[in-house]
């Protein structure tokens, strides 16, 4: 028994409502139609719970061929279509605007792993597949495929490329669009792009994969992708380190990389008002969780050389830092176990900073000789105008970016500071480019940054993105709203 929406305005409209479903349906499978708002539900809602929006339906396609067949059937009948992939985003990216005459293509059964051509060291799969699932396929046969995020058992290689996802291990592979060899998309027409070649160099015109990559699914829907892979490190070293200011991080990241070279893969910088939230559910944290430094300092060495080289290589590393006062303490991992829960603390920050109520996050990038004095003046302004909040400051500094934070001191002043939201962003990220950085990072504009993104980019830049997307969409019905 096929299921309709309820009426929209009139029998006209009603009529052709029904035509839609009832073709969508043919396409990919009645069960695979989500028309009731139970079914509808958790795709209408984004993760940060801050945006909630309405569609027709939520569709569910298999494969790139019933993508381009849904996407050319939205473009006939003048239907928005909102890509969505683990619907882990914070900027209401991949949320539906209320009131919207749309569907949502949730991605989610497109995940096959299509190829793993080790001699090229490339992986070939669906826009679907969980990004912890592509890591753990590359593991099996060898190879390590570097995202790594906080969500990683959820997010998907679609919504990563369309974000230009980061993670912790960027300082050392870069982000999606470094590590994407060639990408498949569907145009809002209906076409198939097929692009999944695995070349490093390819200088045959305009490179195509970028425009689409960070795009955030307003100028078509990525179905596939072709990823690098890289050679499993022999070793990894980590070491969670009290550092004595934000300064002193920033010199300890020269004296890493001088002492590393190139096995440097992660340098992730962690407030400890960040550290005390995790405290209670880590391990090995105790003194750092009292200690007097404002900051600790997350580090890991992966290199192909043996262990006991690499730790030795990361002890040197601490003892010149100690001799040179930028560390107060350090903890070494001593197996597998320890990394995992020194990484932990790491990655359960983002939801346990939560508890204490509403949380305004900020997701910049600055240049790294920037960092301490952005943090430095930018503190001393908020507590002069809304002493009752403090910052919980964490994020992957040895590329720039940081997750600046803010919470009010207690969760019942919760309200007190979402009424400020508006003034604290612009606040934030006046200081972000007066301190010539960006104020987003790697979470994307969506929803939440797009009224915005005029007045931090010029006109000339303004005019070309709007340009890229009349020429590529120019019925406007590829996620409208976003972006732009």
């Amino acid at each position: 028994m096929k299921v309709f929406p309820p009426p929209i305005s009139n029998a006209a409209e009603l009529e052709k409502a029904k035509n839609f479903i009832e073709q969508c349906q043919e396409i990919i499978g009645t069960e695979y139609v989500y028309l009731s708002d139970a079914d509808k539900s958790p795709f209408l809602t984004d993760w940060s719970k801050r945006f909630t929006g309405e569609a027709l339906a939520v569709l569910r396609p298999k494969n790139t061929n019933e993508v381009a067949a849904l996407a050319a059937l939205c473009h006939s009948e003048n239907i928005a279509i909102v890509p969505q992939g683990g619907n882990t985003g914070l900027c209401g990216g991949a949320t539906p605007s209320k009131n919207s005459h749309c569907i949502v293509i949730s991605t989610s059964r497109l995940n096959r792993i299509r190829e793993l051509d080790l001699e090229n060291s490339t992986i070939t799969l669906d826009a679907g597949v969980v990004l912890m699932n592509a890591q753990e396929a590359a593991v099996k046969v060898g190879k390590l495929f570097p995202l790594s995020l906080a969500a990683e058992g959820s997010c998907t290689i679609g919504g990563n490329l369309s974000t230009n996802a980061g993670g912790v291990q960027v300082l050392r592979y870069g982000n999606m669009r470094d590590l994407c060899l060639g990408i498949e998309l569907v145009t809002p027409t209906g076409e198939i792009f097929n692009g999944l070649r695995g070349l490093r160099k390819d200088n045959t015109g305009y490179s195509l994969k970028d425009l689409y990559i960070g795009a955030e699914g307003s100028l078509g829907i990525i179905t596939a992708a072709t990823l690098k892979l890289y050679p499993l490190p022999k070793s990894r070293v980590t070491a969670l380190v009290s550092i004595q200011s934000v300064r002193a991080g920033i010199q300890l990241i020269d004296l890493a990389r001088e002492s590393s070279n190139a096995d440097l893969t992660a340098f992730e910088l962690i407030s400890t008002r960040a550290l005390r939230l995790v405290a209670k559910r880590a391990k090995n944290i105790e003194s750092f969780s009292s200690t007097e430094s404002d900051w600790v300092v997350l580090l890991e060495f992966s290199s192909m050389e043996a262990e006991n080289i690499n730790r030795e290589r990361l002890e040197n590393l601490l003892g010149r830092a100690l001799e040179l006062e930028l560390i107060a303490d350090a903890v070494i991992a001593n197996s597998i176990q320890q990394s995992k829960d020194l990484w932990s603390i790491r990655e359960g920050i983002p939801e346990a900073q939560f508890e204490l109520g509403t949380v305004i996050k900020h997701d910049i990038s600055l240049p790294i000789s920037q960092i301490a004095s952005f943090v430095e003046d930018t503190e001393v302004k908020l507590q002069q105008l809304w002493p009752k909040m403090q910052t919980i400051i964490f994020g992957h500094v040895g590329d720039g970016n940081l997750h600046y934070n803010l919470a009010p001191l207690s969760p019942n002043l919760s309200n007190d500071i979402e009424e400020r939201r508006n003034s604290i962003n612009q606040l934030v990220h006046d200081q972000v480019y007066a301190h010539l950085g960006s104020f987003s990072a790697e979470h994307g504009i969506g929803q939440s940054k797009r009224d915005e993104l005029p007045l931090r980019k010029s006109n000339v830049e303004m005019e070309l993105m709007r340009s890229i997307k009349k020429a590529l969409d120019p019925k406007n019905i590829m996620n409208p709203g976003k972006v732009l």
